[in-house]
């Protein structure tokens, strides 16, 4: 295996759910430091403006759902650039950690002698619930934490949702706006009450930032994500979500 290089070296780093000011200060100075830039398509304007004049600005897409670069072509364009000596940020939202595919891209560039450091982030649920006054965990209600995404693979959702029947955990679906109604449904055939409490959250931490009440029973008609992403939560945490102020008076029909 070759021997790390501190002249190559890629800094993966977590932009937040959006706004610059819930970055971290290591991760705005790696940003205004960087040479080469590499965002995903959900990084703010005011994030990569942060980038210094000269540094080569490159966006990787990463959207679900949307036409983006395949992951071995980030891959081989970051060991590219860090190989040219530049100071390459790969920036990435919320926490590289969480569905950032840190793992992926960290083990490429190491396998390929760049040194790797990651820079950590705020979650889309972590955003959710402190923008609108919720715990996540909370004494006698909700003991754990269950981060997860959702999909369909063949009209199905997919993966196994045996830990959506625990009572005393708070799942936080990432993912999961296009595809609330299988969603709900698989949580309550896995065991959690219809009349679990329920909340999603559109553009988490964003001035825009929405959110939808409900249940498990209730929510699917409630949603109408205008788009962005959408993370929701289920549990008994989620009565304790603030509204927001739109209308959420009568349902409304969730649109693509």
């Amino acid at each position: 295996m070759p021997i790390e290089s501190q002249a190559a070296q890629v800094l993966l780093v977590g932009a937040g759910p959006g706004p610059v000011d819930l970055m971290t200060l290591r991760a705005v100075r790696a940003v205004e430091s960087a040479q080469a830039l590499l965002y995903d398509a959900l990084i703010s304007e005011e994030a990569i403006a942060l980038a210094p004049p000269g540094c080569v600005r490159i966006q990787t897409g990463k959207r679900a759902g949307k036409p983006s670069m395949h992951q071995d072509e980030i891959n081989r364009l970051m060991l590219r650039l860090a190989r040219k000596g530049l100071r390459v940020v790969r920036l990435k939202g919320g926490d590289p950690s969480v569905f950032g595919r840190v793992g992926e891209e960290a083990g490429f560039l190491r396998e390929h002698g760049v040194s790797v450091e990651v820079v950590p982030g705020v979650t889309a649920a972590c955003a959710a619930a402190a923008q609108f006054g919720f715990p996540l965990t909370h004494r006698g209600e909700a003991r754990r934490v269950v981060f997860t995404t959702a999909r369909l693979e063949a009209g199905a959702l997919s993966g196994d949702w045996s830990a959506a029947g625990d009572p005393e955990a708070t799942m936080a679906v990432y993912m999961g706006g296009e595809v609330a109604d299988a969603l709900c449904a698989r949580m309550i055939a896995a065991g959690r009450s219809p009349s679990t409490p329920a909340v999603a959250v559109e553009q988490a931490g964003a001035a825009d930032a929405r959110v939808y009440h409900g249940t498990l029973e209730t929510l699917p008609a409630r949603l109408a994500s205008q788009g962005g992403p959408v993370v929701i939560v289920v549990g008994e945490v989620a009565a304790q979500a603030r509204t927001a102020e739109i209308d959420e008076t009568a349902p409304v029909a969730r649109t693509a």
